[in-house]
């Protein structure tokens, strides 16, 4: 055997036995076990708002599992066997990923439980758009590869030569175009926080914004290449509150430079809710300091 095809296949040894397709409500796809006491990993959309469902290993054994937790605005759900699973799979780190690199995909396609495919790394770096009601996020990071990924991957692993979970595969962007969610450190902390709250607690600032390059005065002057366009506040905000106005450029938040929308997104999380948040905008010319108070975003804004 060659050695592509000896490395695809012991990935796909270790694999797929940890990877389970997934029925519930209306939806299907894949998970992948990742601990020893039953939880596995999945997209949201999977799982949509359905509290239980059906899993099914390559091993033709099966069971129910319960929704643990959900976050659409990263596409990841937690959820646990109520049958004994296999051994865990080992979350790795997309940080240590490169372009051309080899990844294999493991997930139940179409209703085809078990099945590989293997490509490489075409990207790093992407975002892709993720709604949850009115709220919209980019997820950060995200892996693009040529494995081919269909209708029942979404939930799957994307694991690299070592059989690493690396990423969660999410979607399908055209033909030879596959995207999965990264395992990171961002991502470790909202599957932690699934586990343990149900949910992932985020702060509301109440701006809607739009990338903006710098003209190169200003460039010069503050040493980043662009920064984030208000084009909307929205109001009784903690933003509209600290007096944020449309047309405002935001240069730094929390006294870190901001230069596009995920350098703002990274902020939003539990640790701000509640806390003074400094933020620097350019307006009319000047540079002008305010002070915000980011809430929790409720239903109301999701």
């Amino acid at each position: 055997m060659d050695p592509y095809s000896q490395i695809v296949s012991s990935v796909a040894a270790v694999l797929q036995p940890k990877v389970a397709g997934v029925r519930a409500g209306r939806g299907s796809g894949s998970a992948v076990v990742f601990t020893a006491d039953g939880f596995l990993l999945t997209n949201a959309h999977v799982v949509g708002s359905a509290r239980s469902g059906t899993l099914a290993f390559a091993d033709g054994s099966s069971g129910a599992f319960t929704v643990v937790g959900r976050d659409p605005l990263s596409d990841l759900a937690v959820i646990r066997s109520q049958v004994p699973t296999p051994e865990p799979a080992v979350l790795g780190d997309s940080a240590d990923l490169v372009v051309g690199q080899l990844v294999v995909a493991v997930g139940n396609p179409l209703g085809l439980a078990g099945s590989v495919t293997a490509g490489v790394v075409s990207g790093l770096g992407r975002s892709l758009p993720a709604r949850s009601g009115s709220a919209v996020r980019l997820i950060e990071d995200v892996i693009q590869t040529d494995a081919a990924l269909n209708p029942g991957n979404s939930g799957g692993a994307l694991a690299d030569s070592r059989a690493r979970v690396v990423g969660v595969n999410t979607a399908v962007a055209g033909v030879g175009v596959g995207l999965a969610v990264p395992v990171n450190a961002t991502t470790r902390g909202i599957i932690a926080a699934l586990i343990r709250y149900g949910r992932v607690r985020r702060a509301f600032l109440g701006l809607v914004t739009s990338p903006a390059p710098l003209a190169e005065p200003l460039r010069r002057r503050t040493g980043q290449p662009g920064a984030l366009r208000v084009v909307e506040v929205i109001p009784g905000s903690p933003a509209g509150r600290a007096g944020l106005r449309a047309g405002d450029l935001v240069l730094s938040a929390g006294r870190a430079p901001v230069d596009d929308a995920q350098s703002l997104q990274r902020l939003m999380f539990a640790d701000a809710i509640g806390r003074p948040l400094p933020i620097t905008v350019y307006r009319n010319g000047a540079l002008v300091d305010v002070i915000a108070e980011p809430v929790e975003l409720t239903e109301s804004e999701v």
